[in-house]
């Protein structure tokens, strides 16, 4: 069996290293201290988040990352967005020959408005980035360590990386699918989370299924609108990366995101939320870039924008809502600079 690195200690990081060694493939996770790595080892995973889950026997921790790396055939990202950067950066000198390269996290950059494979490509040499892939699917850990079924995809610009790295996966209870959309899965996973804490409001101030189905179906056509405009596959959205992974964060209570929006609707504050969580909510920054993107390409995105100001504006949450709600409709699939219309269009010309 090839032996797989996995970079993060975050719950993701940690699941897919249980989940991987139960298949019986070795894998290292690396810790960032040697603390931090005899405690994973000496007392479990983590006996809140990832509760009666034993280290099995072929996952082991080492704050070595020359130790975590040597003789690996993939190493899989699992980190925040924003110190992914940091960790590819350190990744990069220990890489050799076809390793595979995966990102597992779901973000954009601050600042550079970047993806995750972007980000990587950047920090590594030109000879391994066609390695690179990205994870991306309806995934809530504790589900996955539940061993309950459920379905992800992984994509790659190069098929036969994608294959590759949805052979190192699979598993009875995980079916992975590929794609060569890199845009489209990576801005699926991230894109979701501000809808997510859009529906966090909506649950928070009682809003009901009609309101919430409301956003979740308008957020997905935002998506969609602005991955079309980024250059991504706009059935993309509609897979496992968009509309599969967009339903559970916004519906179930294991959502970080979605428990930032309840949170902030009982008039805690965002730093208070944050600071108390132990993992990171995405959507926060993803937020932040997204708003800056949309307003330098004139892209009409209400829902983020809401939730721009609601975040970083100090807007109010019902009000902002309600204006939400109730904002002047048009055609579904018609925006400022939306390029949705684009594919009927065409077709239509071709029968004229």
């Amino acid at each position: 069996m090839p032996k797989i690195a996995i970079v993060g200690t975050t719950a993701w990081g940690k699941t897919l290293g249980v989940v991987l060694a139960r298949k019986g493939q070795e894998v290292k996770l690396w810790a960032r201290t040697e603390q931090e790595a005899s405690e994973l080892t000496n007392t479990g995973l983590n006996p809140t988040l990832l509760p009666g889950v034993d280290l099995p026997p072929r996952l082991s921790i080492t704050s070595s990352l020359s130790e975590a790396l040597a003789k690996a055939k993939a190493v899989i990202l699992v980190v925040p967005s924003q110190s992914l950067r940091q960790n590819i950066k350190l990744v990069a000198g220990h890489l050799d020959g076809s390793i595979l390269i995966m990102s597992a996290a779901k973000g954009l950059e601050i600042g550079s408005s970047k993806r995750m494979s972007q980000v990587i490509a950047d920090e590594i040499e030109p000879r391994f980035q066609s390695n690179i892939c990205v994870l991306s699917g309806p995934n809530l850990s504790q589900e996955i360590l539940g061993d309950l079924p459920a379905a992800t995809v992984v994509a790659a610009e190069d098929e036969a990386i994608a294959r590759k790295a949805q052979k190192l996966l699979t598993t009875p209870k995980l079916c992975v699918f590929t794609n060569t959309d890199v845009v489209g899965v990576e801005l699926g996973g991230a894109l979701k989370n501000i809808i997510a804490l859009g529906a966090g409001i909506a649950d928070g101030l009682g809003y009901g299924d009609n309101a919430k189905a409301a956003l979740i179906t308008r957020g997905l056509t935002e998506m969609t609108a602005l991955g079309v405009a980024l250059g991504a596959n706009p059935l993309t959205f509609s897979g496992l990366a968009g509309l599969g992974d967009l339903i559970a964060t916004c519906a179930s209570p294991l959502s970080r995101n979605h428990y930032v929006g309840v949170e902030l609707v009982k008039g805690r504050s965002l730093k208070e939320i944050t600071d108390s969580m132990t993992g990171v909510a995405e959507g926060v920054s993803t937020t932040l870039v997204v708003w800056n993107l949309a307003q330098e390409m004139g892209l009409e995105m209400p829902i983020t924008e809401a939730i721009y100001r609601v975040l970083y504006e100090g807007a109010d949450l019902r009000q902002a809502a309600d204006e939400l709600m109730s904002v002047g409709a048009s055609h579904e699939l018609a925006g400022r600079k939306w390029r949705l219309f684009s594919s009927f269009e065409r077709r239509e010309r071709r029968r004229s």
